[in-house]
């Protein structure tokens, strides 16, 4: 089979099709035909050792997959060959989702919603997870909150806006003013062009705050926030506060690190399934041009998701 490696870290440039061997399931494993794969930043990450989750290449990266179950190992029950599932393969160890096939748990997928094409399908998984397992698992945001996502328009934000509504919540966006449509169609409440206003003071106060961007953006979040507010940032490795100074400023600090789970991508599929929740997906390209993938989605100006096909 087809699979992107690299012997190397680097650019993007370093992405290479190769043949491989394609893999077979073990016990409580299925193969999954991949039918689209998406892009996250964090495979850019890798990639560039930036984030060496997987040790020295050679190595696949990707995590997120959509496709059809081609067989079931020993033990499984739950799915069988021509089911189409989704899901997030062994994050944070290797996914191998560059791939034409690859291998799962069946704790790491689902089956994909009718209302969902393959490519909307692999652009779910990572992207919201992150953002159900924030908002819902840490924040636990409720009718009546005021939500600001920051990066609104990204694959985690768009996916997080579309949960917090979903949720009840009043959602503020931070966004450049053209995603700003996009994001009213989302369902977004208000949005803040952060090229132009201070979005501290169009904000402030917030109940939770949910940060895609990290850096300098931990203190100004911080300071959006009502007394006793919570600040999660997916930026774990620079959150831009730490935990001491958001208690000296009577705010919480938490750090959401995603993790495959059935049951919350069970839950994302549910609001597909009743309508409340889209995938956009911005930019579909051949598996054989991963690089170009990776080289549109560094570049920060991505709306949604970016998906590999086979």
């Amino acid at each position: 089979m087809r699979a992107v490696t690299q012997s190397a870290f680097g650019e993007p440039s370093v992405l290479r099709v190769t043949e491989v061997d394609q893999p077979e399931p073990g016990p409580g494993q299925v193969l999954v035909r991949v039918e689209a794969a998406a892009y996250n930043p964090v495979d850019a990450a890798v990639r560039a050792g930036a984030f060496p989750l997987l040790g020295d290449p050679p190595f696949t990266v990707g995590w997120d997959v959509a496709g059809v179950v081609e067989e079931a190992g020993p033990g499984v029950s739950a799915y069988a060959p021509g089911d189409e599932v989704l899901g997030l393969l062994g994050f944070p160890a290797a996914g191998n989702a560059y791939a034409e096939f690859v291998l799962a748990s069946p704790n790491e997928i689902v089956r994909r919603p009718a209302g969902l094409t393959a490519p909307e399908a692999a652009g779910l998984p990572l992207a919201g997870l992150t953002a159900w397992q924030a908002l819902v698992g840490i924040a636990r945001i409720k009718e009546g909150d005021r939500v600001l996502v920051h990066r609104a328009a990204g694959g985690v934000g768009h996916l997080a806006v579309q949960i917090a509504k979903a949720r009840g919540a009043y959602v503020l966006g931070t966004a450049r003013a053209d995603k700003h449509e996009f994001l009213r169609g989302l369902g977004a409440d208000a949005l803040i062009d952060y090229t132009a206003e201070d979005f501290v003071t169009a904000a402030r106060p917030v109940d939770v705050v949910f940060d895609l961007v990290g850096g300098e953006y931990g203190q100004r979040s911080a300071a959006t926030l009502k007394p006793g507010g919570l600040l999660v940032s997916a930026l774990g490795g620079n959150p831009g506060i730490t935990p001491q100074e958001a208690a000296a400023l009577g705010v919480r600090l938490q750090i959401v690190s995603v993790r495959p789970s059935a049951p919350d991508l069970a839950e994302l599929t549910a609001l597909v399934e009743a309508g409340r929740l889209t995938v956009h997906v911005d930019l579909t390209v051949p598996l054989a041009e991963a690089a170009k993938a990776h080289e549109q989605g560094q570049a920060g100006r991505t709306t949604g998701k970016i998906v590999l096909v086979p």
